[in-house]
């Protein structure tokens, strides 16, 4: 994007600013006939939007692909290089609800831009760092300026779209998410190839300076509602994920077992009064009240085990094609590389689709795909030729593009419209505990099996997949029975 030509444009645009009024979240059935944002101001919006969440998956992507080259350069050992990764993303996931929560008090927008400012500042600190604590520190406060972009991210595109639209745009914001983690590794090593590593973190900077400039005009804004903040519920928040996360981490590393069941012991106790603090407030952090209605919280349901599986394929494949079938690291990139590309093109498809017709079909469908994908790719012959592999990734990626456009729709509408931060950030945490639970999975498996791990890793995540479809499927009956009542 030209950004002097876009900055032209957007001065000579009138974007309204609604009014008070007609900024007041509504929470009665008039609220449905909203028409999100006029055009051109939708396109500006959703490009806004899609650069975040570009940039906040994007550095979850690339770090893990120069951590040989930072660890090089900055004299550190391999070890203490994975802290470069472990910072960001215990910052995302301990500051996810506690910012989705400000976003429904202060407005999605304030905690967008100000995690979009605070992202692009942090990797600017990334690319001055000469230490491997400088740069841990900067990931982590860049992870907190991520997780400002993550947490809101989908309640904006409620805002941006119409109701009867907003499959589409869930679908863009999923197929974004798809691209950048397709292109992660690719641009990493592309950049490595011509440049040192702190441009990783440098081509951020005026990226982020360009969406923050179009954003303060494009964005949309919601009033908020006035209850205040829970710091006590955050600072619980924080301690049951840390807790959890190094329990986990743990378990999957083999380490003293007394010391992981303190830890889960800590989290059980922390975590009991956090939820029954919860429980007493209007609009809890932890969003309790979300969590009643049956089809939400099987929608998360869905969403923790379906990003569990595929955090366990994605780990053990690169072992599968390696290791086992003698494939190189370049092949085993462009091998894997259906697998995102399919998503890309279903995600649209199935956004159009979830605005007609049930997510928990839809998604039950999809996962169904993604298990037979999965299962499929566990039970690969000897030696298996190119296009063996890539029918069998192509199955993965549409059937995994299929379910997650209608399972994000379903969560985000499953929520009243001044809780779309809650919705959201839920989202969010669900996607990264997944994914933790995941990586650690694969551990514990390479550590019991490591001769035939990576097979029984696709096992465990062709499981996964099948409980996800059935727990999709089972939206199917509140849905039904609210019908019957109505």
């Amino acid at each position: 994007m030209q950004l002097p030509a876009a900055r032209a444009v957007l001065s000579s645009m009138p974007i309204t600013t609604p009014t008070a009024s007609s900024r007041a979240p509504a929470a009665h059935p008039a609220d449905d006939a909203e028409s999100g944002l006029p055009f051109p101001q939708r396109y500006y919006a959703i490009l806004v939007v899609a650069l975040g969440i570009t940039l906040a998956v994007l550095d979850g992507a690339i770090a893990n692909v120069a951590l040989p080259t930072i660890a090089h350069d900055l004299r550190a050992s391999a070890a203490s290089s994975i802290w470069i990764v472990n910072a960001y993303q215990l910052s995302v996931t301990i500051s996810l609800l506690p910012l989705a929560s400000l976003g429904d008090r202060i407005g999605y927008k304030r905690v967008y831009l100000a995690g979009l400012a605070l992202f692009t500042v942090a990797s600017l600190g990334c690319a001055l760092a000469g230490t491997l604590t400088q740069l841990a520190l900067a990931r982590m406060i860049q992870g907190f300026g991520g997780a400002g972009i993550m947490s809101v991210n989908t309640a904006l595109v409620r805002m941006i779209y119409p109701r009867a639209q907003l499959g589409r745009g869930v679908a863009i914001n999923a197929m974004v998410v798809a691209v950048a983690s397709a292109v992660g590794p690719t641009l990493a090593s592309g950049v490595l190839a011509i440049a040192s590593w702190p441009w990783l973190f440098a081509i951020n900077v005026p990226i982020g300076i360009a969406a923050f400039a179009l954003g303060v005009r494009a964005l949309p804004m919601n009033e908020g509602h006035p209850a205040p903040y829970d710091y006590v519920s955050a600072v619980f928040n924080a301690i049951v994920f840390v807790l959890l996360i190094f329990a986990v981490d743990g378990f999957g590393h083999g380490e003293n077992p007394l010391w992981i069941a303190a830890q889960l012991t800590g989290a059980v106790v922390v975590g009991w009064f956090f939820v029954r603090r919860q429980l007493s407030q209007p609009a809890p952090l932890l969003p309790v009240d979300l969590l009643a209605n049956p089809v939400f919280a099987l929608s998360i349901s869905t969403s923790v085990c379906s990003f569990c599986a595929q955090m366990l394929a994605f780990v053990a494949l690169p072992f599968m094609l390696q290791d086992a079938f003698g494939f190189s690291q370049v092949d085993t990139g462009l091998l894997m590389t259906p697998w995102p590309l399919v998503i890309i093109g279903a995600a649209p498809l199935a956004g159009w689709l979830s605005d007609r017709y049930a997510a928990g079909m839809l998604g039950g469908i999809g996962l169904v795909l993604f298990a037979l994908g999965l299962l499929s790719l566990a039970t690969l012959g000897a030696h298996p030729s190119v296009f063996d592999i890539g029918w069998r990734m192509a199955l993965c990626g549409a059937g995994f593009g299929i379910f997650q456009s209608p399972n994000n729709r379903q969560i985000l509408s499953s929520a009243p419209r001044e809780r779309s931060g809650g919705a959201s950030g839920m989202l969010g945490t669900a996607r990264l505990t997944g994914q933790t639970l995941g990586a650690a999975l694969v551990a514990l498996i390479f550590g019991v099996a490591p001769q035939h791990g990576p097979a029984l890793a696709l096992y465990v995540a062709t499981a996964f997949s099948a409980v996800a479809a059935v727990v999709s499927l089972m939206r199917l009956v509140p849905q039904r029975n609210a019908r019957l009542r109505g």
